[in-house]
């Protein structure tokens, strides 16, 4: 099993949504996150005074997939966050080692 972890722009939090539903992914973790990468901020102006947003607002998806769904999770996830523009994100792919449900104590693969 495999725990994925990919941070997008929020606006693009649909098209995300709508792809994993299309692959059968209907339970997904998401949070809202700053970050800075190469985008490098931006400037912003309020009541007359120039201000700089070094950390910008993005969204953390979160889920745990078997191994044989990884390169469709992450290619769905891809291809619905991609706009060809700086701070598109990134895809964080780690080994997960177990999974339990809590409710019904299944392990697992079952417990995905």
């Amino acid at each position: 099993m495999k725990f994925i972890t990919a941070i997008i722009k929020p606006f693009k939090l649909d098209d995300v949504h709508e792809a994993l539903a299309e692959i059968g992914f209907h339970g997904i973790t998401i949070t809202e996150v700053k970050g800075v990468g190469r985008q490098k901020g931006h400037t912003e102006l309020y009541r007359g005074a120039e201000y700089v947003v070094d950390f910008l607002p993005k969204l953390k998806i979160e889920l745990a997939v078997e191994d044989e769904r990884v390169d469709a999770t992450v290619e769905a996830i891809s291809k619905a966050a991609y706009t060809g523009k700086i701070g598109d994100g990134k895809v964080f792919i780690f080994d997960l080692e177990q999974v339990i449900r809590v409710r019904t104590g299944e392990t697992g693969v079952d417990a995905l």
